[in-house]
């Protein structure tokens, strides 16, 4: 039995692979089937039907061969072939008597249209051939026009006619099925790049700030070490001293960024960076450390959500990390955190020039356009160039706001609206809090 069902299987996918050969094999059973037929008598509807009690005319059998001949065509010229099945079979109905079953092929061909066309054409055509057959058949056929032979024709084209459409309305459904799961597929792809492509963007921003904060106090206070080791070693030994905390605190956070991507499946794992302004009293005395005056305003005490708490400590470290860098000597850092309304304000002015009255970002050397966020003249931004760029990305990924440019008078000055609001459903981050309490 497995045997059989695996052969009709092999014979029915080569017959769909090569569907000339599948046509000629039904016009070659149609014929069999008409020929067949035509040897039958249905009698007067009170018994069986007699085979063998009449014989096809030689002419009849011609028009069964032609009618047969042109379904192996049927796919390729669909209408063509009902008009010569049709016309014959018509013809069959006028000039013989008995007729003999042209018609079948007629039927294979109007359902070959219904399958293959729109609705509308099937109306048009299905409705011209069951009404000019019929009415063929019943006013020169010898039977009485009320025969069961002449509604048969009537109940016959019309059935190929119903199953054709159905046919086409079922491939029509699967192709649509087929189409919308390949389409969401590739969505799925899409969608699967897009995160894939955000999280690299993330990730790069996590160790812009972890490396540029750090590496720039190590980079300042090595520098001090080296002017004052033979003079003051005290002072010396102190620098080194920031040197080794900074490093270390550097590490530490590397650790933290790179073990995030290691965590596979613990839904407990965290998907952020521990910093936040909780730890913002940490981050302004390495600044002091480094010689660079900040004076810290916190107003709000309320409780911020994770991702608000930890954008405001990165914009916050990176514009002193700029200050650090390209303020110049003498200048001092004010930093402020407000809540106003559904919005956290920070806000990090400084007082500086710069080597060559620029920051980064906005001098003609950093080669920007009008947002600034390219990057600077000299040392550029820490890290690549792209601190402004980092910080902007963090606010407009919440819903903010970030604005960076020189202060009338002097000085630079970096402003970040958060919009608290808008992630109230995601959890706190234990030990993050929105206000320090901090007032230096």
């Amino acid at each position: 039995m497995t045997t059989l069902s695996s052969g009709f299987a092999r014979a029915r996918r080569w017959l769909r692979d090569h569907p000339l050969a599948f046509d000629a094999t039904l016009a070659f059973c149609t014929l069999v089937a008409m020929i067949c037929s035509s040897f039958t008598d249905p009698g007067d509807g009170h018994g069986p039907p007699a085979f063998g009690a009449r014989t096809p005319e030689l002419f009849s059998v011609l028009l069964m061969t032609l009618t047969a001949a042109a379904l192996v065509l049927r796919r390729r010229r669909p209408m063509q072939v009902l008009a010569v099945t049709a016309a014959l079979a018509a013809v069959e109905y006028v000039l013989m008597d008995p007729s003999a079953p042209v018609v079948m092929s007629t039927v294979i061909a109007l359902y070959t249209v219904a399958s293959r066309t729109d609705r509308p054409t099937t109306w048009r055509v299905g409705l011209l051939t069951m009404g000019g057959l019929t009415a063929a058949a019943m006013v020169f056929g010898s039977t009485p026009w009320y025969s069961q032979e002449n509604f048969g024709v009537f109940a016959w084209t019309g059935l190929a006619s119903a199953a054709g459409d159905a046919v086409r309305s079922r491939r029509a459904f699967v192709d649509a099925i087929r189409e919308r799961a390949e389409r969401a597929e590739r969505t799925r792809e899409e969608e699967a790049r897009r995160r894939v492509a955000e999280e690299r963007l993330r990730i790069a921003r996590d160790l812009h700030d972890v490396v540029a904060h750090h590496i720039a106090l190590v980079n300042v206070q090595a520098g001090v070490a080296a002017h004052v080791m033979d003079k003051r070693p005290d002072q010396a030994k102190e620098a080194l001293a920031h040197v080794r905390d900074a490093s270390r605190s550097a590490l530490n956070e590397l650790r933290v960024t790179v073990g995030l991507l290691r965590q596979q499946g613990d839904p407990e794992a965290p998907t952020e960076p521990a910093p936040g302004l909780a730890v913002l009293g940490e981050l302004v005395t390495t600044f002091r450390n480094a010689g660079l005056p900040v004076e810290v305003a916190c107003a709000d005490r309320d409780r911020l959500p994770a991702a608000v708490d930890l954008a405001a400590y990165r914009v916050i470290q990176e514009a002193l990390t700029n200050v650090r860098k390209h303020a110049g000597a003498g200048a001092r850092a004010e930093v402020s955190v407000v809540r106003v309304g559904a919005t956290a304000e920070v806000t990090v002015l400084d007082n500086g020039r710069g080597s060559a009255g620029r920051r980064p970002g906005t001098g003609p050397a950093g080669g920007t356009g009008a947002d600034g966020c390219g990057p600077g003249d000299g040392d550029g931004q820490a890290v690549g160039g792209h601190g402004l760029v980092g910080m902007r990305e963090r606010v407009t990924a919440l819903g903010g706001a970030l604005t960076a440019g020189p202060r009338y008078g002097g000085g630079f000055r970096v402003h970040a609206i958060l919009p608290v609001e808008a992630r109230t459903g995601e959890p706190d981050r234990p030990g993050t809090a929105g206000g320090t309490g901090l007032r230096r």
